[in-house]
C-alpha cells in the first residue's frame, strides 16, 4: 500500500533502537524521512547508515530527552534543516523499576522525565509546524498503565499519563485537523526487553511462559508489527482516526489468558 508519505519529516524519539528503530526502519521504507532524536551518538549513526544501505534517507541529532532545553533545541535543529514537521512519534523511554517500595521522591520524579516529560516537551515544540502541515502525533504506550506489573509505579504512570494526553491532544487539536493516536505495545523483543528478562534466576523460563500467554500464535509481537501501525497511523490513510489507543500486543492486554 502506498502510504503516500514521500519525502514527510516525521520526528522519531528514540528511533535508532528496539521499537523505534523498526518505526524509523518502515517509515524510511515508505519515502518518509525520520529525524531520530535519541542521547546516544554511535547508535544514531549506525542507524543512519543502516537505514542508507536499505535504500532509504534518514537524519538525526543527539539529545537527551530528559533534559528540557535539549528537547527544545532538537526539534529547532530540524526546523533549521527541513522548514517542516509532517508528524511526531514519542517513543522513547524505559521501563526502570522505580518502584513504590524501592523508590523514592527523586527517583519517580527522574523516571517522569524519562518517560513522560519529553513526550509533552517534543510536541509542544513541533506544535507550529504541525498545524502548518497538519501531521499527525503517534504516542507509543505499554500494557502497564492497563494491567500493572509490579514494582514500576513510575512507569506504569508514565504510560498512564502518555494514554491520557493522547486523548487530551486528540480533542485540544480537533480544530487544527491534528489527528493524535498511540499505539500500546505489550510484549516485544527489544534489546532493553532482553535485559530485563536476564534479571530473572531463569531468564529462558520465564521468556517461555511469557510467551504462552499470547493469545494470537503463542509469539512475541515484532517491532516490524509495531510500526506498520505506527505509520498507517501516521499517513492519510487512517484520516479519520484520531483519539483511539490501539493495542498491537496478539491479544495480551485483553483477551482471556485461559485461552
Amino acid at each position: 500500500m502506498n502510504l503516500q508519505l514521500n519525502n514527510k519529516v516525521i520526528i522519531v524519539t528514540g528511533g535508532a533502537k528496539g521499537i523505534g528503530f523498526g518505526i524509523s526502519k518502515v517509515l524510511a521504507a515508505e519515502g518518509a524521512i525520520p529525524f531520530i532524536i535519541g542521547r546516544d551518538e554511535g547508535d544514531n549513526i549506525a542507524a543512519i547508515k543502516e537505514i542508507a544501505l536499505l535504500g532509504g534517507q534518514a537524519r538525526y541529532t543527539t539529545a537527551e530527552l530528559t533534559n528540557p532545553a535539549e528537547c527544545e533545541n532538537a526539534v529547532k535543529k530540524l526546523i533549521t534543516e527541513f522548514g517542516r514537521i509532517d508528524g511526531v512519534v514519542n517513543n522513547a523511554g524505559v521501563n526502570d523499576g522505580v518502584g513504590l517500595e524501592n523508590g523514592n521522591y527523586e527517583s519517580f520524579i527522574a523516571s517522569l522525565h524519562r518517560n513522560l516529560v519529553h513526550y509533552y516537551l517534543i510536541a509542544h515544540h513541533a506544535l507550529p509546524e504541525l498545524k502548518k502541515s497538519k501531521g499527525a502525533i503517534v504516542n507509543i504506550g505499554s500494557k502497564t498503565a492497563e494491567t500493572g506489573q509490579g514494582n514500576t509505579s513510575a512507569y506504569a504512570a508514565s504510560n498512564g499519563g502518555r494514554n491520557a494526553l493522547t486523548r487530551e491532544w486528540a480533542v485540544e487539536l480537533l480544530k487544527y485537523g491534528i489527528r493524535v493516536n498511540a499505539v500500546i505495545v505489550a510484549e516485544c523483543f527489544t534489546p532493553l526487553y532482553e535485559t530485563w528478562i536476564k534479571t530473572f534466576d531463569n531468564p529462558a523460563e520465564k521468556l517461555q511462559n511469557i510467551v504462552a500467554k499470547i493469545p494470537l500464535e503463542k509469539r512475541m509481537t515484532t517491532t516490524e508489527e509495531i510500526a506498520n501501525m505506527v505509520v498507517f497511523l501516521l499517513s492519510e490513510k487512517s484520516s479519520h482516526t484520531t483519539g483511539q489507543l490501539i493495542h498491537v500486543d496478539g491479544g495480551y492486554t485483553h483477551l482471556d489468558r485461559a485461552l
